[in-house]
């Protein structure tokens, strides 16, 4: 579904922020996609719509070039970014102005998820929160029904009943036949819901693997000390949560805020055990 090959870009002429970035990702998946700030999660969303454009190299989705930004791939796009920009309209008015731009649109599930938010299509957008603005956005993006949606840090102005709302209706979109992309730094409040994760740094993919690969190759050991085989710990509530190599034979706990800590303070031995090489 979407192929990236080889692809520099940089905003600055002297630096470049990915350099020879190489990335596939396939239908039929919700991928989580984690960095530290600055590695270019943003940016990169953005190449993949077509929102920027590569210094060389090739981005494409559905087969085709996403710099070329054509209605037929915008069309089974939908992007929601991190914030969100609402013009002074009522909610029934952004339905019927942006609607036609999707043609799988479905407005039952719009007004399904409008209920599951609490809000009404007489709201107007400027006048509500900033979490309910973001609920209105993100209901209509889950409407739209495209082939790949792109969430950039959508938890973000949530409270916790709206999270949980969030997760169940991402959860009942996910399909054979689409691709869901959510970049953020809300680790708990998406790793129910992904299926692979993607960790970016250094310009490139640092580790991209399954939630099932990962929960078979580590284990999470809560003990009152640090384990000498732990390749990561840390201390929390309750004990010493280590992470350390799966010796059990099946699948263990998986817990993406620490795979995610354990991968950017022990890179090389994850890359090792995980049998990635960085790009």
């Amino acid at each position: 579904m979407i192929e990236i090959k080889n692809l520099k870009f940089g905003y600055d002429k002297k630096k470049l922020l990915f350099n020879d970035l190489n990335l596939n990702l396939s239908q039929g998946k919700i991928y989580g996609l984690l960095g530290r700030n600055g590695t270019g999660k943003t940016t990169l969303l953005k190449i993949i719509m077509g929102l920027r454009f590569p210094k060389s190299g090739t981005c494409n989705v559905f087969g085709l070039e996403s710099k070329k930004r054509l209605p037929s791939m915008l069309e089974q796009i939908m992007f929601v970014p991190e914030e969100v920009y609402t013009p002074d309209i009522r909610i029934w008015e952004y339905e019927a102005s942006y609607s036609s731009l999707y043609p799988n649109f479905n407005y039952v599930k719009f007004d399904n998820f409008l209920q599951e938010f609490e809000l009404q299509k007489t709201d107007k957008l400027k006048s509500l929160s900033l979490g309910q603005k973001k609920k209105a956005v993100l209901a209509f993006a889950m409407a739209a029904s495209t082939k790949l949606l792109i969430l950039d840090e959508p938890t973000n102005g949530l409270d916790i009943p709206s999270k949980s709302q969030f997760r169940k209706i991402v959860a009942s979109l996910a399909t054979d036949e689409n691709c869901i992309i959510i970049s953020t730094h809300q680790a708990q409040d998406v790793e129910k819901l992904i299926d692979s994760v993607i960790i970016l740094d250094d310009g490139n993919i640092l580790l991209q693997s399954t939630t099932e690969e990962i929960s078979e190759k580590l284990a999470i050991e809560i003990s009152s000390e640090v384990l000498p085989q732990a390749i990561y710990c840390e201390e929390r509530l309750g004990g010493v949560y280590n992470v350390t190599k799966n010796i059990y034979n099946e699948p263990t706990e998986f817990n993406l805020e620490l795979f995610f800590n354990a991968v950017m303070a022990n890179k090389q031995v994850m890359i090792d055990l995980f049998n990635t090489k960085k790009q």
